[in-house]
């Protein structure tokens, strides 16, 4: 299995054990819960928000490079997708106090972090 990022275009990339079924992101080669080989899987997008918190602050530079604009706070949270798998991804919203624990939020894959948006508009404005 590689540990190569592949482009988002590619989906969100997993793995998924044949044996038991738990699914991992990112993929890994081995399975966290019975510690067979797993397989490379293209997990579904759909979840809903588990946690979330607002980074305030700059992170660490380096890997960290500040846009042109400057450093605007960004929300983050665990989005618990229907495979099981719980992926950390930044929450794109215009309003942070829109964010609500169990919101449906459709993740997408990205050259770093994952993104994740409302599901649908209705839920953000609720």
């Amino acid at each position: 299995m590689t540990t190569v990022p592949r482009s988002p275009a590619a989906g969100l990339q997993g793995s998924r054990c044949p044996s038991c079924s738990v699914a991992v992101h990112p993929a890994d080669e081995v399975c966290p819960r019975c510690g067979g080989p797993a397989e490379p899987a293209v997990l579904q997008g759909a979840g809903t928000l588990w946690t979330w918190t607002v980074q305030r602050y700059a992170p660490k530079s380096p890997p960290y490079q500040v846009p042109p604009g400057g450093f605007e706070p960004f929300a983050v949270g665990y989005v618990e997708l229907e495979e099981g798998v719980r992926v950390a991804a930044v929450i794109e919203v215009d309003d942070f106090d829109r964010i609500r624990i169990g919101m449906p939020l459709t993740l997408t894959a990205d050259d770093g972090v994952p993104r994740a948006r409302p599901t649908s508009t209705g839920e953000e404005e609720s």
